[in-house]
C-alpha cells in the first residue's frame, strides 16, 4: 500500500502537469482535472469495490488493478497528444468557464478513467486481502482451541470485510506512500527525469505491486487449501466475536446507513474544501513555486495518515456499559474537528510573523553551527512554508484520519462495504474544488468560506451533542471570527499609502496599491508585482522595440497584460490592431487603473485597437480553433516570473514552436525574460528552447537598468538581418501620437543600441543547458532556488551575462543590412559606449544631493559621450544635473554644460542652456 499510495500521487502531479499545458491554467482547468481525478476514483471504488470484496481470490484482483495502471500509463503516453489536441479544438480560444470546465473534467474523466477507476478499487481489494489473510491465520492457529474463540481481543470482521484494526492501517500506510510520492516527485524524479519517465517509475511500482499481490494469493493457497473447512467455521465464528466488539446490529438498519453516507460524503467534501482554501491563503504569503505546493500536499497527507494510525491504535471500546456509544464517538470527532479547523484558520492570520520568525531561526541556527557561514536560504524557506503548512494542517488533518477511519468502520457496522463508504466519501471530496474554489471563495472570500466548513462538520453532529456547552461554545467562537476578525487578505500597503482596489478572484487575489508618493503597483497574491505606473517608460519600450523593428505590423498579440502600459503603448498605434491575451480576468480590471492615471495620449488612443482577452496565454496560442485566423505580425511575451506554478510552461520549446505557427510571414516573436528573477542556468535553458525553434534569434536589453534588468529574445518566423534603410523609414513614418525621443528610441543607433547577442553568442552561452520542455520542466523546478535564496543581486548576473556575451561579441554587420560603413562603425561605438554605461552605473550610490550625484558621475559620463556621441542615456542626466546646478553653483554647471557641447555639438539642448546661462535666464532640460 506504500508502494501504491506513491505511485498513486505521483501520477496525480504528473497527469494534472500535462492536462495544464493543453487545458489550460485558469481555474476551471486546474480544478476540472482534479475534480476528474477523484470521480474516477470514486466510480473504481464503488463499481468494482463490492465484486472484489465478494471474491474468493481477492489478492488476484488487486493484481488486475495495479497491472491496469501500469498499462494504462503506457496508453497515456501515446494518447495524451491527440486527445489534446481534440480538447484544444473543443475548448476554443475564448471558453465561458462552465463550458471549459465542462471539456476539461469530461475530457481528462474519460482520458484517465481506466487508470483512476482501477487505482479506485486497489484500497478496498487491499483490505479484503489483509482480511482473508487474518481469516486464514486465524483458523489454522484455532483448530485445536476452538473453544476459546470469543475471548480473542482482534478476531476479524465477515468474511467480505477487513477486519476492525486493517482499515486505518491501510489507510495510514497508502497515505504514507502518497506523501512519499509527492516528495519525490517535486524534489527529485520531474527536475531529474521529466514527466513521462516519472510516470514510468510509477508503472514500474505498481507492477511489483502486482507480482507481490500474485505471490501472496499463491502462498495464502498453499496455507489454507488444507484448512478450508475448519477457517470457514472460524470465520463464522468470528463473525459473532466482532458483533460485539463493534456492536454491529444483528439487522443494519436503512436509515442509519443512509445517515452514515452523507456523513461519509459530506465529510469528503468538507475535508478537500479546507485544503483548497489554506492553499489559497497561504498562496499570499508564500512563493507559490512547485515546491510551495508540494510542501503543503505533503504535510496534509502525513496528518491524515497520522491521524488513521493513531485511532487504529488508541480508538476506544464501544459496546461496554462504561465505553462511549459509536454515535458518541462520531459526535466527538465532528465537533473536533470543527475546533481543529477554526484553530488551523486562526493560525493564517500569523501566517507572515511565523513565517519570518522560522526562517530567521534557521538561517540563524546555521550561522551558528558554521561559524561565519551563510545560513542556506533555501532551506530555511522552504522550512518556514513547512511550518505554515503544519500550523494550518497538522491539527485538522490527523483529526480528518482519525474521522474517517472512525466512519469506515461505522459503515462496516451498519453493513455497507468499505468500497461504497470510500465511494462516497471520494466523491464528496470531487465536488469542493468546483464549489469553494470556483464559486465560494469569489463570493464570499476565504475567511467566511473557512468558517463555512466549520460550521458544516458542526452541522453533521448529532442533535443530541448539540445539547453540550462544546458545541456551542465552538459555534459561538466561530460566529465571533465571523463578525469580529479581519478578512484573510495580505497587503502591504506602505506608509502614507492606501489600497486602491482589491479583488479575490478564482485563482488570486489581485490588488493596486498606492504609495505617499502617488506610485500605483499592482501585484498578484502580494507576492508578485506585475508593474506600477512608475514604470511606464521601460514597459511601454517592451512594446516599441520590437514594433519598430517590424517594417510593416498591422496584427499583434501580447501574451500577458500586466498593468497594460504595453500593450496600450502599441495600440496607440492607429495602424495595428492589438489583442493581449491575460490568464486573470482580474488582472484585466486592475489595468483600467492604469490606464486612466496614465492620461497620455498613448493611453487615449489605444482604446479603440486593444482587445483584451481572458484566457490562458498558452492555449491561446495553440488552439485549432484561432488557427484559422488571420496570422499576427508580430507576438509579443510578457516577462513572466519563471518560478511561479504554471509560468515556466511559456519558455518551453512547445510553446516557442506554437508561437512560430501563428506569425505571418516576415512575422517577429519577441520573448522578454525578467533577469532580475531568474538566474543564468535558468536563462540558459531558456535560451537554449528558445533556440530549438528560433537558431537565428538575437538578444537585446529592454532598458540599461541595473535593478530590474529585462533580456528580450527576439527573432524571425525566418531568419534574417535587420534592414537599416527600412528601420530608418519605419522611424521617420511612425504614426505614434508621442514623440519617440520620450522613450529613447530617436534613431536607428537607439532602437539598435540594446541588442547585445546574436546568433553565434547565443548558442555559445546555451552550450550544454538541459531544454527546457513541456515533458522535462527545468524551469519550474530550476527557477524558485534563487526567488528563495538569491545568490547574487540583479545587477551583478546582468553584468556577469554581458561579460559571458563579450567573448563571442555581435558584430553591426550580422545584425543590419543595408548600412554604411559609418552607420556600422558608430552602432559598435554605441554598443561599446552602453556597456561603460552599465559598468559605471554599479558604483553609484544615489543621492539627493546634485553636487554628490554629479562628483559620482562626471567623468564615468563623459567617457561614455567620448566613446559614442550618440549615446542619449548618458547625455540627458549629465545635461538635467547641470540645470539643477546653475542656481547653486554657476561655474561648475557653465563648465559641464561646455563640456557636453563638446561631447555632442550636434545637439543643441547644451548649447542653448549655455547661452541661457550667460544671459542669466532661468534654465530648462527639455527639447
Amino acid at each position: 500500500m506504500v508502494a501504491s499510495g506513491f505511485a498513486g500521487l505521483g501520477y496525480q502531479i504528473v497527469w494534472t502537469q500535462q492536462a495544464a499545458l493543453w487545458l489550460g491554467h485558469e481555474a476551471a482547468a486546474v480544478l476540472a482535472v482534479i475534480t476528474a481525478f477523484f470521480g474516477g476514483l470514486a466510480l473504481g471504488a464503488w463499481a468494482l469495490g463490492p465484486r472484489i470484496e465478494a471474491s474468493a481470490r481477492p489478492e488476484r484482483a488487486y493484481a488486475v488493478c495495479e497491472l491496469a495502471i501500469a498499462l494504462w500509463s503506457g496508453v497515456l503516453a501515446l494518447a495524451m497528444a491527440p486527445v489534446s489536441g481534440w480538447a484544444l479544438d473543443a475548448t476554443g480560444a475564448q471558453p465561458t468557464a462552465l463550458w471549459q470546465w465542462a471539456v476539461a473534467f469530461g475530457a481528462t474523466f474519460l482520458l484517465l478513467l481506466p487508470a483512476t477507476v482501477a487505482m479506485g478499487a486497489t484500497l478496498p481489494a487491499m483490505a479484503r486481502v489483509l482480511a482473508r489473510l487474518q481469516d486464514g491465520c486465524t483458523g489454522i492457529r484455532a483448530l485445536p482451541v476452538l473453544t476459546a474463540l470469543p475471548a480473542l481481543p482482534a478476531l476479524p470482521a465477515l468474511p467480505a470485510l477487513p477486519a476492525l484494526p486493517a482499515l486505518p492501517a491501510l489507510y495510514a500506510c497508502n497515505t504514507a506512500g502518497a506523501t512519499l510520492g509527492v516528495l519525490a516527485a517535486a524534489f527529485w524524479l520531474i527536475p531529474a527525469f521529466g514527466l513521462t519517465r516519472t510516470a514510468g517509475l510509477c508503472a514500474g511500482l505498481n507492477l511489483l505491486c502486482a507480482v507481490a499481490a500474485l505471490r501472496l494469493s499463491a502462498r495464502h493457497a498453499g496455507a489454507g487449501g488444507e484448512s478450508a473447512v475448519a477457517a470457514s467455521a472460524v470465520s463464522s465464528a468470528a463473525s459473532s466475536a466482532v458483533s460485539s466488539v463493534v456492536a454491529m446490529p444483528a439487522t443494519p438498519q436503512p436509515g442509519e446507513a443512509r445517515a452514515v453516507l452523507a456523513v461519509m460524503a459530506a465529510t469528503g467534501l468538507l475535508g478537500i474544501a479546507y485544503e483548497v482554501l489554506v492553499v489559497r491563503v497561504l498562496s499570499q504569503v508564500t512563493e507559490a513555486t512547485v515546491y510551495t505546493y508540494a510542501a503543503l500536499l505533503a504535510v496534509y497527507l502525513v496528518g491524515t495518515a497520522l491521524g488513521a494510525a493513531a485511532w487504529q491504535r488508541w480508538r476506544p471500546q464501544t459496546g461496554a456499559a462504561t465505553s462511549p456509544s459509536a454515535d458518541t464517538l462520531q459526535a466527538r470527532l465532528l465537533c473536533a474537528l470543527a475546533v481543529a479547523c477554526l484553530l488551523g484558520t486562526a493560525t493564517l492570520w500569523a501566517a507572515e510573523v511565523l513565517r519570518d520568525a522560522v526562517q530567521t531561526a534557521v538561517q540563524t541556527a546555521a550561522q551558528n553551527a558554521v561559524q561565519g557561514a551563510p545560513g542556506d536560504g533555501m532551506a530555511a524557506a522552504l522550512l518556514a512554508e513547512a511550518a505554515l503548512a503544519l500550523a494550518a494542517f497538522a491539527l485538522p488533518t490527523a483529526v480528518m484520519g482519525a474521522l474517517f477511519s472512525e466512519l469506515s468502520l461505522r459503515a462496516q457496522a451498519s453493513g455497507i462495504g468499505f468500497s461504497r463508504a470510500l465511494a462516497v466519501n471520494t466523491l464528496g471530496a470531487a465536488a469542493a474544488p468546483p464549489l469553494f474554489g470556483v464559486l465560494l471563495v469569489p463570493a464570499l472570500g476565504p475567511k467566511l468560506s473557512l468558517l463555512l466548513v466549520v460550521a458544516g462538520y458542526l452541522l453533521l453532529v448529532t442533535p443530541r451533542a448539540w445539547l453540550t456547552a462544546k458545541v456551542w461554545a465552538t459555534a459561538a467562537a466561530a460566529i465571533a471570527v465571523a463578525v469580529w476578525a479581519p478578512p484573510l487578505a495580505f497587503v502591504d500597503v506602505p506608509e502614507g499609502g492606501r489600497i486602491v482596489s482589491y479583488r479575490e478572484g478564482a485563482m488570486a487575489a489581485v490588488s493596486v496599491v498606492e504609495d505617499a508618493s502617488g506610485v500605483s503597483r499592482l501585484r498578484i497574491n502580494n507576492r508578485q508585482q506585475e508593474g506600477s505606473s512608475h514604470t511606464q517608460l521601460s514597459d511601454a519600450r517592451q512594446a516599441l522595440l520590437p514594433l519598430l523593428l517590424h517594417p510593416a505590423p498591422r496584427r499583434v498579440l501580447f501574451l500577458g497584460l500586466g498593468t497594460g502600459t504595453t500593450a496600450r503603448a502599441a495600440a496607440a498605434d492607429p495602424t495595428v490592431q492589438v489583442d493581449a491575451v491575460e490568464l486573470l480576468p482580474d488582472v484585466i480590471a486592475a489595468a483600467a487603473h492604469f490606464a486612466a492615471v496614465q492620461a497620455q495620449p498613448a493611453a487615449q488612443a489605444a482604446s479603440a485597437n486593444l482587445h483584451l482577452l481572458a484566457a490562458d496565454a498558452r492555449r491561446f496560442v495553440r488552439s485549432p480553433g484561432r488557427s484559422d485566423g488571420p496570422a499576427y505580425d508580430l507576438i509579443v511575451s510578457d516577462n513572466f516570473h519563471p518560478a511561479r506554478s504554471g509560468s515556466g510552461s511559456l519558455y518551453t520549446v512547445e510553446h516557442f514552436r506554437a508561437v512560430q505557427q501563428r506569425l505571418a510571414a516576415g512575422g517577429l516573436f519577441c520573448q522578454w525574460l525578467p533577469l532580475h528573477q531568474m538566474d543564468l542556468d535558468t536563462l540558459r535553458s531558456i535560451v537554449a528552447a528558445y533556440r530549438q525553434v528560433y537558431p537565428g534569434g538575437w538578444a537585446m536589453l529592454a532598458t540599461n537598468s541595473l535593478d530590474t534588468p529585462v533580456l528580450g529574445l527576439l527573432a524571425h518566423k525566418a531568419a534574417g538581418r535587420f534592414d537599416w534603410p527600412q528601420l530608418q523609414q519605419r522611424l521617420a513614418a511612425n504614426t505614434l501620437p508621442q514623440h519617440l525621443a520620450d522613450f529613447g528610441l530617436a534613431d536607428g543607433y537607439a532602437l539598435l543600441g540594446g541588442f547585445v547577442a546574436g546568433p553565434q553568442a547565443l548558442a555559445r552561452f546555451a552550450q550544454g543547458a538541459p531544454l527546457n520542455t513541456d515533458d522535462h520542466p527545468v524551469v519550474a523546478y530550476r527557477a524558485p532556488r534563487i526567488t528563495y535564496a538569491p545568490d547574487s543581486q540583479p545587477r551583478e548576473r546582468l553584468l556577469a551575462l554581458l561579460a559571458l556575451l563579450r567573448t563571442l561579441r555581435i558584430a553591426p554587420d550580422e545584425l543590419v543590412a543595408g548600412a554604411t560603413p559609418a552607420n556600422l562603425q558608430s552602432l559598435a561605438a554605441y554598443w561599446k559606449a552602453r556597456d561603460q554605461f552599465i559598468a559605471a552605473g554599479q558604483h553609484v550610490r544615489p543621492s539627493a544631493d546634485v553636487a554628490d550625484m554629479l562628483a559620482q558621475v562626471r567623468e564615468p559620463l563623459l567617457a561614455v559621450l567620448r566613446t559614442s556621441p550618440d549615446f542619449t542615456p548618458a547625455y540627458e542626466p549629465l545635461l538635467r544635473m547641470a540645470v539643477a546646478l546653475a542656481p547653486l553653483d554657476a561655474l561648475r554647471s557653465r563648465a559641464l554644460l561646455q563640456a557636453l557641447v563638446q561631447a555632442q555639438p550636434e545637439r543643441p539642448e547644451a548649447a542653448r542652456a549655455l547661452q541661457a546661462l550667460a544671459l542669466q535666464t532661468p534654465l530648462t532640460a527639455g527639447r
